[in-house]
This record gives structure tokens, C-alpha cells and sequence, in this order.
């Protein structure tokens, strides 16, 4: 994939510097970037895990929720070689089966990135399977003027 200019590095400190302390409990891993598309490691976590009932072990929704949301954030300012400020607009996501605890991974696919708006392409699957257990798209609006 070709290289924007925006290093992993930067995508941890955007991280860091931008994001609420709980989305920074979340641990997520930037690992490439490019001009249409990023990928990202949740690492297990037992604070994504549900506590109890028919779920217990498996990651909770809210958890696939956000990461989906910081991740594409990250990917934007990577495809954009910085980051611009922007808004999310909106987030669907299907979950197709649970996602059982361990390392997921995110790969955010950039649909369309213009002036105002962009819209991605998420798949959220454990590391190494072969199904997603979630599908999502996200549409974000620029705030620069």
C-alpha cells in the first residue's frame, strides 16, 4: 500500500492527544495506512468482555462500536497524510456472529473522501478467521473551513 506520509507512529499520537481517556483504555493498534485503506488490532481487553448471560466471554457490541468509530478516524487522517477535524454523521453496523474475546482485527476500507464528507467500509473479525463478525459503514464530515 502505497506510504501518505502519515507514519504509524502518528497514528499513536493522534491517539494519545485527541481521543477521551476511556477510548485510550481500548488500546487500539494502528498497523498500515494508505490512501484507501487502514488496518488496526484491538488487543483482547476483559473490559470489552460481556459479564454475564448467553454472551459472557464474547465482546460486546459498545466495544465493536467504538473502536469501529476511533478506527476510522485514524484511518481518514492517514489516508489524508494528517489529520483534519471531523465529526462522525453516521455509523451503522451489523453484527453478523459474536466475536469472541481474544485479538480483532479492523480494516477500514475509504469509500469516498471529499472536501466535506467521507464514507468508509469497515470488516471486524477475530485475527485469524476467515468470516467477519461485524460489518459496518461510517460516514464522517469534515469540520475545516
Amino acid at each position: 500500500m502505497p506510504n501518505t506520509g502519515f507514519s504509524i507512529e502518528d497514528g499513536k499520537a493522534l491517539l494519545a492527544e485527541a481521543f477521551a481517556p476511556w477510548v485510550l483504555q481500548q488500546k487500539l493498534i494502528p498497523n498500515v495506512f494508505s490512501k484507501t485503506q487502514a488496518t488496526f488490532t484491538l488487543p483482547a481487553n476483559n473490559a470489552h468482555a460481556l459479564r454475564g448471560g448467553p454472551g459472557a466471554g464474547f465482546i460486546c457490541g459498545q466495544a465493536i462500536a467504538a473502536a469501529a468509530d476511533t478506527a476510522t478516524v485514524i484511518a481518514l487522517a492517514g489516508a489524508n497524510g494528517r489529520f483534519r477535524n471531523c465529526t462522525t454523521v453516521d455509523l451503522a453496523i451489523n453484527y453478523l456472529r459474536p466475536l469472541p474475546m481474544g485479538d480483532t482485527t479492523i480494516t477500514v476500507n475509504i469509500e469516498s473522501n471529499g472536501r466535506k464528507l467521507a464514507t468508509c467500509r469497515l470488516t471486524i473479525q477475530s485475527k485469524d478467521a476467515l468470516k467477519p463478525a461485524a460489518l459496518a459503514t461510517a460516514t464522517f464530515m469534515y469540520l475545516e473551513k
